[in-house]
């Protein structure tokens, strides 16, 4: 599948439709308006609404001194592009979930928000980081570039931070060394078998929700968190290529912090709900 560089388009389009505005502030604009006052002097009268005047002044100032049409757009679209580009750069960009590797927290079809300041200030298309506000925490829900895919976002919870020792056996997870408590709540059928649901508490948390597939092999592990990195697992822990596969992700590759559901829409046919609107667990 090919992936469309957005960010890198619309940083594109807005510095495109800028320079066009401001080239033709500075070079042409000036030139039409002397060319339309002296057409207006050559048709008095041409304040006159609905004057032969008028009539032909409009004529001329079409066919000598129009504004061209690429002008025209780039002056139309340019505010309304940069605000875009403001907001999903350095405030709020809405994300939709594509799989369910984060079941039961977030379900395909659902379109949440993602706080890009929360986590610091960056730069479009080059992810700089030019101001430091906060660092991941455990249990936080997070947008980032996984290192086998550095332009394929993901979305997935953060488990280890730097400098923590993250082991996981027989389906049970440890973080330095203390099992996360974990208090099963339902078993949800799905067809011929069942997956178990529970909460899981990772430290200095309110808890999040999980569900395992007791079918699948456990994938045991155990290992250290890079310095500047950060080890992610999906809540759905046997149905998610997460970091037990491609390995830890740095923290130049982070996008934002996913804070809300505000809509679900599972398929182009359906109907959009707002039953699961709220804050992310």
């Amino acid at each position: 599948m090919m992936n469309i560089d957005f960010p890198l388009i619309l940083v594109i389009v807005v510095l495109g439709s800028g320079a066009i505005w401001l080239l033709d502030a500075l070079l042409l604009a000036g030139g039409r308006q002397s060319r339309r006052q002296e057409l207006a002097a050559r048709f008095p009268g041409h304040e006159e609404e609905g004057s032969k005047a008028a009539h032909a002044f409009s004529e001329a100032c079409f066919a000598e001194a129009a504004e061209p049409a690429v002008v025209e757009y780039a002056r139309s679209f340019f505010p309304v592009l940069a605000v875009v580009l403001v907001l999903r750069s350095f405030l709020y960009e809405p994300f939709q979930i594509p799989s369910s590797s984060m079941v039961p927290t977030l379900e395909v079809g659902d379109y949440i928000l993602v706080n890009k300041y929360a986590y610091g200030l960056r730069l479009p298309v080059t992810r700089t980081k030019v101001f430091d506000l906060g660092e991941p925490e455990r249990g936080d829900v997070m947008v980032f570039f996984p290192p086998h895919q550095n332009q394929t976002y993901y979305i997935k919870r953060v488990i280890g931070k730097p400098g923590d020792r993250v082991a996981y056996r027989d389906k049970q997870l440890t973080v330095n060394g203390e099992p996360v408590p974990q208090m099963w709540l339902a078993e949800i059928p799905t067809g011929r078998y069942a997956v178990k649901m529970g909460r899981e508490l990772l430290p200095d948390t309110d808890g999040h929700l999980m569900q395992i597939d007791n079918r699948r092999p456990p994938r045991n592990f155990s290992v250290i968190v890079k310095p500047g990195h950060y080890f992610m697992m999906g809540d759905n822990r046997d149905n998610s290529s997460d970091s037990r596969v491609w390995g830890q992700v740095p923290e130049r590759d982070i996008v934002g912090k996913a804070v809300a559901i505000w809509m679900h829409w599972e398929a182009f046919l359906s109907v959009p709900s707002f039953k699961r609107t709220g804050a992310i667990d």
